[in-house]
């Protein structure tokens, strides 16, 4: 009964405030899964590898159905009702576009780390910052993209009643939640990807948790911005939709797929990307 009662409050929120609680859900299981170096001493490879591996899939799956999908939808409705004549691919296809580009740039400005990589891989602008807070910029860089796309998904909600457009939504409660759940799962293994190698360094327990769980912050932060532009700007939906999708793509290819078989175990990681997929594909389908 109390879980009926928060989500019968949560769905009368407002869209910002939907995507700033979505936010902080998928920041607590981050913060959940780097609290995992208080119980373990080390690592297992093999099972960071397939943590990365199911992130990638969870990503790919969100990227689709979650996002490009709804994109192309909304314009295949606009142009239904007479309210826009534009090819059904165009706003999808530029979309995806600037948010690969968008990550592309903050890849090269952005100082980090990734994972398994030595101090002087450092990527982005050169600097002297420790390798901790590299690899925690990394995992933040990783983030944003999510944080982004739970944003849309809620403030993509207001759209029918904005419009006067009542069910005709390309977008429900059900999938914009269903993106939030997944993206949460997903961030569970990462958390513990972050707070392990730091322990496997020599940092403390407490500080290893601290960075794990601070790489996660940026994403209600993303979530509300991505809410809010939606809302505001109500012609970008598409683009915002497919921006998000094209972001999370290029996470994958340039970060998360490569560092999940670099440590020898590409078939464990090829497995978990498979079951990621899975998941959020099932999510998005059972729920949206």
């Amino acid at each position: 009964m109390e879980n009926y009662e928060l989500y019968k409050w949560f769905v009368q929120q407002r869209p910002v405030m939907q995507a700033l609680c979505a936010g902080f859900f998928t920041w607590a299981l981050t913060a959940l899964g780097a609290s995992l170096v208080f119980l373990f001493k080390t690592s297992n490879r093999k099972v960071l590898d397939i943590s990365l591996g199911f992130t990638g899939g969870v990503m790919i799956a969100a990227s689709f159905w979650s996002l490009l999908a709804p994109s192309i939808a909304y314009v295949e409705m606009q142009n239904e009702m007479g309210i826009s004549d534009s090819p059904v691919w165009l706003a999808p296809a530029i979309g995806f576009f600037l948010g690969a580009v968008f990550l592309f740039g903050l890849d090269k400005i952005i100082p980090h780390l990734h994972i398994f990589a030595k101090r002087e891989e450092a990527e982005g602008v050169q600097t002297n910052w420790r390798k901790t807070i590299l690899l925690v910029l990394a995992i933040a860089l990783h983030n944003i993209p999510e944080g982004l796309a739970v944003g849309v998904a809620f403030g993509a909600l207001a759209n029918p009643e904005i419009l006067g457009m009542e069910g005709y939504s390309v977008f429900t409660i059900g999938s914009a939640i269903a993106l939030a759940i997944g993206i949460g799962i997903q961030n569970f293994p990462e958390g513990f990807a972050v707070s392990m190698p730091l322990r496997r360094q020599g940092v403390s327990r407490w500080k290893s948790w601290k960075w794990g769980q601070l790489s996660a912050i940026v994403e209600p932060i993303f979530a509300v911005i991505g809410a809010a532009i939606v809302m505001t700007v109500l012609p970008i939906l598409p683009y915002a939709l497919a921006f998000a999708a094209g972001a999370m793509i290029f996470i994958v290819v340039e970060e998360v797929i490569p560092e999940s078989q670099r440590g020898g175990n590409t078939d464990l990681a090829s497995m978990g990307l498979i079951a990621g997929f899975i998941v959020m594909m099932v999510l998005d389908v059972a729920l949206g």
